[in-house]
């Protein structure tokens, strides 16, 4: 498998910023696609990247990428970067040996919708009464979890252009309230500086 990770698109061109990435069996790629951000249509982008933290620095600038692509703002991009690394963060906790982290990214006028999946090894999803899933739904518009016949955990978000964050989650998602303020779970994010190597936010 290629060490460099790759992308394309349905006409060729633009791509995720990734090079330089230590040898590792990272590949990415773009589904084929009716349009471009902003066009009323659509774009997939495919990323995968070993089931390890070290990976994950790849992850937050496709991520980076895509959202300015999509023309978001400085605030947007960086609390949908965040978010992305503590889900991921989260689903390593339990990931199998050897597996590999699948995320996927969807692009539409003024939406970002993020999906990534790792095979776990005890089949459960991430526990939503953790400070780090309070991160994911102050800083996501939409967060959810879903577990697969075969053991394999998603965790979704979905972020909007220029909506700001909720500090009331979503009820009728089976979330808990929750009054923390975005910018003091961004600034506790930033001073955890082993979240992205050692697990997510708030975890020992």
């Amino acid at each position: 498998m290629d060490t460099m990770p790759t992308t394309g698109t349905a006409n060729g061109q633009g791509g995720v910023p990734g090079g330089g990435v230590p040898d590792a069996n990272a590949s990415t790629g773009a589904a084929p696609s009716s349009g471009v951000p902003g066009g009323g249509l659509r774009d997939i982008v495919q990323l995968t990247l070993p089931a390890a933290s070290a990976y994950l620095s790849v992850l937050r600038t496709a991520t980076a990428s895509l959202a300015a692509r999509g023309d978001f703002t400085l605030d947007d991009i960086e609390d949908l970067r965040i978010a992305v690394d503590e889900a991921c963060a989260l689903l390593l906790l339990s990931a199998a040996p050897g597996s590999n982290l699948e995320c996927t990214f969807e692009l539409s006028p003024g939406v970002i919708q993020v999906g990534v999946t790792v095979l776990s090894v005890d089949g459960e999803p991430p526990s939503t009464d953790t400070f780090a899933w309070t991160v994911l739904t102050a800083l996501a518009d939409e967060v959810s979890s879903s577990v697969s016949t075969d053991s394999r955990v998603t965790i979704r978000l979905r972020k909007r252009r220029g909506v700001p964050e909720s500090n009331a989650v979503r009820e009728n998602n089976g979330y808990s309230p929750t009054t923390a303020d975005p910018q003091t779970i961004k600034t506790q994010w930033t001073k955890n500086t082993g979240a992205p190597n050692n697990g997510p936010v708030g975890a020992p």
